[in-house]
């Protein structure tokens, strides 16, 4: 069997580096954007959910559709 002997020079070998390098900084960015926009979401519905007041709980209290105790 023949085989050819590839001959890498060091500048190709430095683009492989470099592209593998911008992938692995893309990703670590992409994984920081999506942490952040989850933790914001988080915080936003916890800070909504302390700011209610009393009055909240019942906001819904008086908007009855349907009669109870017709007997239907």
């Amino acid at each position: 069997m023949i085989t050819e002997n590839e001959f890498v020079t060091p500048g190709e070998e430095g683009k492989e580096d470099a592209t593998f390098r911008v992938i692995g900084w893309f990703s670590i960015g992409v994984a920081v954007a999506a942490l952040g926009v989850y933790l914001g979401r988080e915080l936003r519905v916890r800070y909504k959910f302390n700011r209610r007041t009393p009055y909240d709980f019942y906001s819904h209290a008086g908007k009855q559709t349907t009669e109870f105790g017709m007997g239907i």
